[in-house]
């Protein structure tokens, strides 16, 4: 296989870019994605890609709920300020106005839109990414505009 034409043609895949909250234990994390999707109506539930080797994916196992805060377009910073992984967990939230939501994972005051997800299946044994599948048991819209997507960043992940 040609590895430069695989990165190329997987990176034209698109993605939105959200900021995924997680809580367990009373204690709070969020981190940027960028793969997530709707794989349901009936009932709603979407599928997240997260690296095996993250806290939050822990945290995810063990409380079995996050929330996904959609940014949009011009919210290019909020997403830059979850990026980089934190030494201490919760720290990235200390300066970002949030709340906890129904499943008490936080929720960003600034995002356009969010939903709040009860883990149902975690997959993919043999990649380096786990496949976190979550109904959709609560959501909110503040802002009915367009949302930030990976190709407005500049950012490429994946491939």
């Amino acid at each position: 296989m040609d590895q430069q034409a695989k990165k190329i043609a997987l990176r034209k895949i698109p993605h939105g870019v959200y900021v995924i909250g997680v809580v367990q234990d009373g204690r709070l994390n969020a981190f940027t994605g960028t793969w997530l999707t709707q794989v349901s109506f009936a009932p709603p539930l979407v599928a997240m890609g997260i690296r095996k080797d993250s806290h939050s994916l822990s945290m995810i196992r063990q409380a079995k709920v996050f929330s996904v805060n959609i940014l949009g377009k011009d919210q290019k910073a909020i997403a830059e300020h979850f990026v980089k992984p934190a030494t201490v967990i919760g720290e990235k939230l200390k300066d970002v106005p949030h709340h906890a939501g129904k499943t008490g994972s936080p929720l960003l005051d600034e995002a356009i839109a969010f939903v709040e997800c009860e883990v149902r299946e975690i997959a993919n044994e043999t990649g380096d990414h786990a496949v976190v599948i979550g109904e959709v048991i609560e959501a909110g819209v503040r802002k009915d505009e367009p949302a930030l997507i990976l190709m407005d960043t500049g950012w490429h992940y994946g491939g």
